[in-house]
């Protein structure tokens, strides 16, 4: 905490601490409490009794009415000089107060201290005791005191803010509260040199430090101050004070992700359950403030404890209430910057609105600051159950929301002149693993194993299956060996699904991205369809193909097909663990497979061989029967015909002389038959 050079350790005095009037009339020695009652110890009886709320104070008139214009006004307003009898049920700061404001009446000296100067400040308002009535009045006195030692002091800039809980709206009417939240924030950002220090470090036992025990722990002057030096003092605030606090800090200019470190440090305070012990707070360049949030939830007496949700129609409890206000009031001040806090943070704060029902319109935002970190996201902090009427256990609903706006703000960001005005940054982030395509590629690896998640839920649609698995674009998916880890998930949880419903479900999935181990389990799976094993055996053929040529080409030349063996050595180490078993016996199965489609395919040669020798029989054979015995002859007659002609034109020669010898030579006369 912040103590300037000239204040005292023993305590915040104005005026050695003891404040008095300089005229009294009734001497006396003091007040004494009997019962429920205070009496002035003087001789002179009594004469007016002032109830303030179970308390009766047994008084006299003139000191009274010497200095509080409120008591003037009432006796005058009433016109009864024998009036005995007051009640001051709704005077701020209650019995205390009204104590401390009577003995000032009186002349006995008061002692002002950070405790008790913001009761009796709002108390001599409320009793308008000003200087008209007499210089050097109460609200004059409590007034120097908070302007000149209050405000100069951190710690008890912060006792006074604690103070005010229970003084709205006087508090607030006289500044008290904005004066308190602007010191803090000025002091929380002002450079720590030439300040002696003293801040906690650790969580109090109290609600309210004890301000005097913590000098022991001031750091030396050649020890550094941590950044989170305030986050423990100011913790202890209301929320709407804390929201204060915070507003002003960030008026003054401090770093977003400060603020946020103090936002979950509170919440951690505030709201038990919604860090887990060891869970990853605030500020990473700030190991102390991890410290302290993860150690400081289970000793902090004063916070709200985590409700558990009952019945949806059941009336709101206070306790509820006042956990849905401070939710909406930590959504309402969290920095607008990307990594201000955690993104398991964003998420578990957006499980507790809505198990309590917060304002729509915040958890709308607040979702959408999800989507900006959608990325960071674990799968345990998606498991959100369904809180509202749905027939899901898990709410796909909104992990589905909150991929589409991670989409939404990953297109802005491409599209920002930014993004686009370095050509050669976009590989280079892929080769870092910080693009937006590696956070696509993160994404979808979340979605994979979430979808495997819920699909054990019998009650999950077959459609939110898809339309989750679907939402990415095809290059957020290097392998598809986690989508068909989710596919066979869910056809376990639902044997009963139709052929139809099975082709449908493995649509979502490419076949080609699957590696070699997730094509033995899906070869030999008997949940998937027919159609689908087969293209998983020819996308492996594919593979096995692909490997020989890539290896014959690192053989001719290493060093320029390297980044081709590279991509495939990571997708042979990115293969999951749990699709090795049976591997022998799967190797052996598709070796079979083979084979037998091999036989298929030479059987089918051969049967279309014979086919075709069939097809050409039969169109010569009906050719023939088309064709009459009249025109076959003529056609015979004609060939026959060339064919002499042909015969006759090549003997030509020789026929002359054969004539010449038939007349020389007598043959025989030959008879022919007669036909009549």
């Amino acid at each position: 905490m912040w103590d300037s050079e000239t204040e005292s350790v023993g305590g915040r005095d104005y005026g050695n601490g003891v404040l008095s009037s300089s005229k009294h009339s009734v001497k006396t020695d003091g007040f004494e409490l009997k019962g429920s009652s205070w009496y002035v110890a003087t001789d002179i009886p009594s004469d007016l009794l002032v109830q303030v709320g179970d308390v009766n104070f047994h008084l006299h008139k003139y000191p009274l009415l010497s200095r509080s214009g409120k008591i003037n006004r009432v006796m005058y307003e009433l016109r009864d000089p024998d009036m005995s009898k007051m009640a001051l049920d709704d005077l701020p700061g209650g019995p205390e107060a009204f104590e401390l404001a009577a003995k000032f009446c009186y002349g006995i000296a008061v002692d002002l201290t950070a405790a008790n100067i913001s009761g009796l400040r709002c108390a001599a308002e409320y009793l308008e005791m000003t200087e008209d009535l007499e210089e050097g009045n109460l609200i004059f006195k409590t007034e120097a005191f908070l302007s000149y030692v209050v405000l100069s002091s951190w710690r008890d800039s912060i006792v006074v803010l604690k103070s005010c809980e229970k003084l709205s709206p006087w508090a607030e009417n006289l500044q008290i509260v904005r004066r308190c939240s602007e010191s803090i924030a000025w002091k929380a950002c002002a450079n720590p040199k030439g300040i002696r220090w003293a801040y906690t470090g650790k969580p109090q036992k109290v609600s309210s430090p004890s301000w005097n025990d913590m000098k022991d722990s001031s750091p030396s002057k050649n020890q550094q101050v941590p950044p989170d030096w305030w986050f423990e003092d100011v913790s202890i605030l209301r929320i709407d004070h804390f929201v204060r606090v915070i507003t002003a800090i960030k008026v003054k200019g401090m770093r977003f992700e400060l603020i946020g470190a103090a936002i979950m440090h509170y919440a951690s305070k505030w709201l038990p359950g919604l860090i887990n012990d060891g869970a990853a707070t605030a500020d990473e360049g700030s190991n102390s403030s991890n410290s302290n949030t993860s150690n400081s939830g289970s000793s902090w007496k004063g916070g709200l404890h985590l409700i558990v949700a009952g019945n949806k129609d059941d009336p709101p409890t206070v306790q509820a209430k006042d956990q849905r206000m401070i939710i909406e009031s930590l959504i309402s001040i969290i920095p607008p910057q990307k990594d201000s806090v955690s993104c398991s943070f964003l998420l578990r704060l957006l499980r507790m609105a809505n198990m309590l029902k917060v304002a729509p319109a915040l958890v709308t935002e607040l979702e959408k600051r999800v989507g900006m970190q959608f990325e960071q996201a674990t799968l345990v902090d998606l498991l959100i159950p369904s809180y509202n009427k749905s027939e899901t256990m898990y709410d796909v609903d909104l992990v589905q929301r909150l991929l589409e706006h991670f989409l939404v703000q990953e297109q802005t960001d491409i599209s920002s002149p930014s993004q686009q005005s370095f050509p050669g940054k976009h590989y280079d982030d892929i080769q870092r693993g910080t693009g937006p395509n590696a956070a696509k590629m993160r994404v979808a690896r979340l979605v994979d194993s979430y979808l495997t998640e819920v699909s054990r839920d019998r009650s999950l649609s077959l459609t939110k299956f898809q339309v989750l698995a679907e939402a990415l674009p095809d290059s957020a998916r290097i392998c598809d060996d986690g989508l068909y880890r989710a596919i066979d998930s869910y056809l376990k949880a639902h044997p009963t699904l139709s052929e139809h419903e099975r082709k449908r479900l493995c649509r979502v999935m490419d076949c080609q991205k699957l590696s070699i181990d997730a094509c033995m389990h899906a070869a030999q799976n008997e949940r998937l369809p027919l159609r689908v094993v087969v293209q998983v055996l020819f996308s492996e053929q594919v593979k096995i193909s692909n490997a020989l040529a890539t290896s014959s080409l690192k053989e001719a030349g290493e060093s320029q097909y390297q980044p081709m063996v590279l991509n495939r050595k990571t997708l042979l180490e990115g293969t999951p663990q749990s699709f090795q078993e049976g591997w022998a016996a799967a190797k052996k199965d598709i070796n079979t497979v083979k084979f037998e489609l091999e036989s298929v395919k030479a059987k089918y040669l051969e049967l279309q061989n014979d086919m075709d020798n069939l097809q050409r029989q039969f169109d010569k054979m009906s050719k023939q029967k088309q064709t009459s015995a009249w025109s076959s002859g003529w056609k015979k007659l004609s060939k026959l015909t060339k064919t002499t002609n042909l015969e006759n034109q090549h003997n030509i020669g020789t026929e002359h002389q054969a004539a010449a010898d038939q007349q020389t030579r007598k043959t025989p006369r030959r008879w022919r038959n007669s036909i009549s």
